[in-house]
């Protein structure tokens, strides 16, 4: 029976779980005070500290690591790559300790797991489907300027996950079906899946395609520039607009896409406009991934967080049910995803 760790670091938390098989067996969330986290100077500087958090859990919740078959960590913010699993070795190492791609608490989990798994006898350690992955066809790179390429950071684990789960019900193999899939979270992504490759997806980061409940999506470039040479804002006050406090929090005051859909039950029409607007949006880029696909789509899923928003998925669905049938996958189960890639892996 193969007995697998995942560790998933966040800003202020770290997640472990434990998979017996397909089998959760330990599932825990190792949140850390903010006093604590003011401590460290930068992300590297918490490896010591998050490690020895999580074999403390471990002891506690008596779970024994030598019977380890594999460690996975949350990918990080490596070099753009290819989806799937990866075992991590002294190159991807290198590009999370320095974090080629920014700083970010997720690249502490493929060197927390390869410590673990180092220590262990038949043990491996990986990563799997990190926001970087990138399979964009060259044509969907191409902006209307060479200094502004179009690039590839989206929920990439949890769109895979969901799409192999749609192919396994449907009987099919995810790399043999074209989806439509719409991450609906904090952030928002809608990718085409083109036979198990996401060929076109927007960057969900940081400034391109639907607004969402804390990132501002595409914005008018004019406007943007003449907000910038303002004098009235920093650039740290700029990229939070787009990024952290933008979408319903610059227009409603809260990023719970819950607490709106309440307002807007309530009758507020200003709540109701916003969340009609962002589903509207999301509506656009399914539309637009249908066209990518030229029409030929196996299945249209929504995913997320907010996929449990009966008024937001019931804007959204105004829009696209014309489509085709739409499946619902609410929620994000990041840890059981890490932990059936690697299962994928220990089963060959």
């Amino acid at each position: 029976m193969h007995k697998i760790l995942v560790i998933n670091p966040g800003s202020t938390s770290t997640k472990i779980a434990v998979f017996e098989e397909e089998k959760s067996i330990l599932l825990k969330t190792l949140r850390h005070s903010a006093e604590k986290m003011s401590g460290f100077s930068d992300i590297a500087s918490q490896y010591a500290f998050r490690k020895q958090v999580i074999l403390n859990e471990l002891e506690i919740s008596d779970i024994d690591v030598s019977e380890l078959s594999a460690v996975v960590g949350r990918g990080g913010l490596v070099h753009p790559i290819e989806s799937g699993v990866y075992e991590v070795n002294e190159a991807l190492k290198h590009d999370l300790r320095v974090g080629v791609m920014g700083q970010h608490a997720s690249n502490l989990g493929g060197l927390i797991a390869d410590d673990i798994a180092g220590g262990l006898p038949d043990c491996r350690a990986f990563i799997a489907d990190p926001v970087v992955v990138d399979e964009l066809e060259d044509v969907a790179r191409i902006t209307g300027h060479p200094l502004m390429p179009r690039q590839s950071k989206f929920h990439a684990l949890n769109q895979k996950a969901v799409g192999r789960k749609f192919a396994h019900h449907a009987e099919k193999r995810y790399e043999d079906i074209n989806l439509i899939v719409a991450h609906l979270g904090g952030g928002i992504s809608v990718g085409a899946h083109l036979k198990g490759r996401i060929v076109d997806v927007n960057n969900a980061l940081d400034g391109f395609g639907p607004f969402s409940p804390e990132r501002a999506g595409t914005v008018p470039a004019g406007r943007l520039i003449d907000i910038c040479f303002s004098g009235k804002y920093t650039q740290e006050e700029i990229r939070a607009m787009i990024t952290g406090k933008g979408g319903l929090m610059a227009h409603l005051g809260t990023n719970q896409a819950h607490v709106a859909a309440q307002w807007a039950n309530e009758g507020n029409e200003h709540a109701q406009l916003i969340l009609h607007a962002m589903a509207y949006q999301v509506g656009k880029a399914i539309g637009g991934a249908h066209v990518v696909l030229k029409g030929k789509v196996d299945g249209i899923i929504l995913t997320g967080g907010m996929a449990h928003n009966k008024v937001v998925v019931g804007y959204i669905r105004q829009y696209i049910d014309f489509l085709g049938k739409i499946t619902i996958y609410p929620g994000e189960d990041e840890m059981e995803a890490l932990a059936m890639n690697a299962l994928m892996v220990l089963r060959g």
